[in-house]
């Protein structure tokens, strides 16, 4: 099965499902390997952990269509990818989605905000029109159609929490959104559980909504009850990550050699300790390729050899 065909089947089904987030090669496989059906490229995090800078407008189609095709490409999961606003106007949504669709992600959402753009989680955020954001995802569903019918088309809008816009602006640009065509309506920044169930009411077809602002501890079971598609988690690999990288280097700039020596002590016996990382990006793919296609004394390094890990 293609791996849009069962995206599109997980938008379509009664049962969430829960979509984590990354910005690296490594945390989509990570995410795999936990067993997730899915995975999401954030592009707020690519934009910190990837490019060193701030979500406002500053990546290019370029960066992030690279970042999100590394990551499509590594992982058996489909990947849903961070779009931006589409990189311009209807006609330049055309051409961002099938280039997502060429580099191998899913499905991508587009939002309605004005470029430059912010990250939706930042104050100081503005919309386009309701009739330039409609015409937008009618050309990325025209687009899509032309190269593959099951990549989902997600309508994000902003304007729940935009210049110029609020909660009955949002709910009339979920109706908007749907009726142009848009596979799944993604509400930025609902402020209470009554709005939440104001846009359920209001679309018909798979809705998602960001709950920071609601509640960020509510269970996939409550999401799904208020009618979700999918449980989001756009940082669910790369908040962590971040968080303990920070904790370790600070120990061990103030500590040294016992910091790292505890840490080890610590994690001895994980999967990725002691060089196990190397388990999971390829290398024990790379010696049953040697054994099948080199000659037979080719396969002698590894015992003429001394390395840390050796791949089995």
């Amino acid at each position: 099965m293609k791996k849009t065909t069962k995206l599109r089947e997980l938008f379509e089904r009664k049962e969430i499902f829960v979509l984590p987030g990354g910005s690296t090669t490594l945390q989509a496989r990570l995410i795999e390997i936990a067993g997730f059906e899915c995975a999401y490229m954030s592009g707020g995090n690519t934009c910190s952990t990837i490019l060193g800078m701030a979500d406002a407008g500053l990546a290019t189609m370029t960066e992030m269509i690279t970042n999100a095709g590394y990551m499509a490409n590594a992982i058996d999961i489909p990947l849903v990818s961070d779009s931006d606003t589409g990189y311009g106007n209807a006609i330049n949504v055309r051409r961002t989605v099938q280039a997502f669709i060429r580099a191998g992600v899913s499905g991508i959402h587009i939002e309605d905000q004005i470029n430059p753009k912010r990250c939706g989680f930042v104050s100081g955020k503005e919309i386009i029109s309701l009739e330039e954001a409609a015409g937008k995802y009618r050309a990325a569903v025209d687009a899509r159609n032309e190269l593959d019918p099951d990549f989902i088309i997600m309508a994000r809008t902003d304007s729940r929490g935009a210049v110029g816009g609020g909660f009955e602006e949002a709910l009339k640009r979920v109706k908007a959104y749907k009726e142009a065509g848009a596979d799944v309506i993604y509400v930025e920044g609902p402020q209470s559980l009554e709005e939440v169930q104001a846009f359920r009411a209001a679309v018909d077809g798979p809705l998602l909504c960001t709950f920071s602002a609601v509640n960020a501890g509510i269970s996939f079971k409550e999401q799904e009850e208020l009618g979700m598609a999918c449980a989001f988690y756009p940082g669910a690999a790369t908040a962590p990550a971040n968080i303990a990288a920070w904790e370790f280097l600070h120990d061990f700039k103030d500590r040294g050699v016992k910091a790292l020596d505890e840490f080890r002590q610590k994690t001895d016996g994980h999967p990725l300790s002691n060089f196990g990382v190397y388990d999971y990006v390829g290398f024990p793919e790379i010696r049953k390729m040697e054994e099948k296609y080199l000659p037979e004394e080719a396969m002698e390094k590894y015992e003429l050899s001394v390395g840390e890990y050796t791949p089995k």
